[in-house]
């Protein structure tokens, strides 16, 4: 997404001159290492879309959606307690450990506290149709992120067996 050069900081306009090659400054930047057989690519050109073709396997790497502070039940699919006359903890997860030893939580306890906003890589979905015109990527399956979040899409290293 290209910026107007008062937006971009001084560092980053910097960066843009030097390693650019005279490419306007950009609101994202993303650095990608390429394999010696990837030739032909020079810095500061624009990928598009046309590498990719109908039913493609590819992967998608993009940051989930937030989810804030959520609790046991929302964040690892914890039990509901009883809903019955007398029962206090509904929605509390319950024990955490033992009493007298080990006396202390072991690490890893899955508790409550913050879910989501993570970087979430999903592969192997697939190529609905490639809109050259446009620059679009119609894919099949679960895009992570929320609508409009940006995402980088790779081709994928590991195809699935059939």
């Amino acid at each position: 997404v290209e910026d107007r050069p008062a937006k971009v900081n001084k560092p980053m306009r910097g960066h843009f001159e030097k390693t650019g090659g005279g490419m306007p400054p950009a609101r994202i930047l993303k650095e990608i290492r390429l394999t010696s057989s990837e030739n032909g690519v020079n810095v500061g050109d624009k990928v598009l879309v046309d590498q990719f073709a109908d039913g493609d396997l590819v992967e998608v790497v993009g940051r989930s959606k937030g989810r804030g502070f959520a609790g046991t039940i929302k964040r690892h699919n914890f039990r509901r307690g009883p809903e019955s006359h007398g029962s206090m903890n509904v929605r509390a997860p319950g024990s955490i450990g033992a009493s007298a030893y080990p006396s202390r939580v072991l690490k890893g306890t899955r508790s409550s506290g913050h879910m989501g906003d993570e970087r979430v890589s999903v592969k192997n979905l697939s190529v609905a149709r490639v809109d050259v015109e446009n620059n679009l990527l119609m894919i099949r399956g679960a895009v992570p992120g929320a609508a409009g979040s940006v995402v980088l899409v790779k081709k994928a290293i590991r195809q699935k067996k059939k």
